[in-house]
């Protein structure tokens, strides 16, 4: 569906603990350092996370979130934790969605940037 998403930082280095914290949670590899920024491969998609291009501080998108996928709820539990214990804040605890599609189950992050993000699994039944 996309060749990557990249998110702007203003410190690399706490962005790279914070992602590969809690990415790792959902089994994506550490990020590999790229000409000044942190990219993530996995299935469907690259994530990078890096200094703005033109010079200018970095800010999120208000409205935007970026959503990961968990293989379950605990990887979604343990995604959560990881992302709180590096410098995010709670955005949404782990939980039932019941307004999104199917039986989902997520949770809600911002990163130390401020870049709204979340991960989500579809429970069984």
């Amino acid at each position: 569906m996309f060749t990557h998403i990249m998110v702007g930082t203003n410190d690399p280095a706490k962005a790279k603990q914070f992602y590969d914290a809690a990415l790792g949670a959902l089994g994506v590899a550490p990020g590999a350092n790229f000409n000044g920024r942190v990219f993530y491969s996995g299935a469907g998609g690259n994530f990078g996370v890096g200094t703005p291009a033109n010079g200018d501080a970095a800010t999120y998108a208000n409205g935007g979130t970026i959503g990961f996928v968990a293989a379950d709820k605990d990887q979604v539990d343990a995604w959560h934790a990881a992302g709180l214990a590096n410098g995010g804040t709670c955005e949404g605890e782990p939980g039932p969605r019941p307004g999104a599609p199917g039986n989902a189950y997520g949770a809600y992050l911002r990163d130390p940037d401020g870049n709204k993000i979340c991960a989500f699994c579809q429970l069984p039944g």
